[in-house]
């Protein structure tokens, strides 16, 4: 199985790695349809392993394979990994501002992180069929991706449930909210299958935008809890389980 999905085309595996994560989300949004309310504390806990999860991914998927490619192309590493970084921070932080002027709601603001992390899983798959990482590696990039969705999921279709929707409206919804992953991961291998030059801009470009929700959205939400410091420590797990798949596996 692992075998055929290694000799597809990388656009193809972007849209299955992309499907994939899709649908974590849409099971996420799916326990409304098994529980009334989930529990606070447990939210918290997946929360701060999908940021230490994102913060691996970051680092051992993106930022690294940017800076050995920008080496092998003879360029300045640290600034053009820089500058993908501060981009990719920079956008969301903008559109951030934008939405937030519109009186922005979470349902947009998922939606809107969404698509940056479907654009670093299509990077990844472009640049393992550039040779420049492995198929594994974007895979482990993905199923991190994906892991970190299965909450943001659930964060959508239960507050819409509890404000009156009904329970398959709030599904839909919290759902429907990942849809463009699948959309920005095509993109990605599409733009880095066309230019290798811009390969190592773009990972840091992704990982800047991944930092910067992890960052914005998913730290503050998980310390909420007044166990602030266990909070710390299962983000603490999470960057090492993601770090442990990454460098054995990838």
């Amino acid at each position: 199985m692992m075998s055929f999905f290694y000799e597809l085309n990388p656009i193809i595996q972007s849209l299955l790695a992309g499907l994939m994560t899709f649908s974590i989300t849409a099971l996420g949004a799916a326990l409304v349809f098994l529980v009334k309310n989930i529990n606070k504390n447990i939210m918290n806990i997946l929360l701060s392993i999908s940021a230490g999860i994102m913060l691996s991914s970051s680092f051992f998927s993106l930022i690294n394979p940017a800076l050995s490619n920008a080496e092998s192309l003879n360029m300045n590493a640290w600034l053009i990994c820089s500058l993908g970084i501060i981009m990719g921070c920079l956008l969301l932080f903008l559109c951030d501002k934008v939405y937030s002027n519109k009186n922005n709601n979470l349902i947009l603001s998922i939606t809107l992180h969404n698509f940056p992390e479907g654009l670093a899983i299509g990077i990844a798959f472009g640049a393992a069929a550039l040779g420049n990482q492995t198929v594994l590696s974007a895979l482990m990039l993905a199923i991190g991706i994906g892991i970190q969705n299965f909450p943001e999921g659930s964060a959508i279709s239960f507050p819409l449930y509890r404000d009156g929707y009904s329970k398959f409206k709030s599904f839909v919804i919290g759902a429907l909210s990942a849809i463009v992953e699948p959309i920005a991961a095509v993109l990605g291998a599409l733009i880095v299958g066309k230019y290798l030059v811009i390969l190592p801009i773009c990972l840091a470009f992704a990982a800047g935008a991944m930092l910067y929700v992890t960052v914005v959205e998913l730290i503050p939400e998980s310390m909420t809890s007044k166990k602030k410091e266990l909070m710390a420590l299962y983000l603490v797990i999470g960057f090492i389980i993601m770090m442990m798949l990454d460098v054995a596996l990838g």
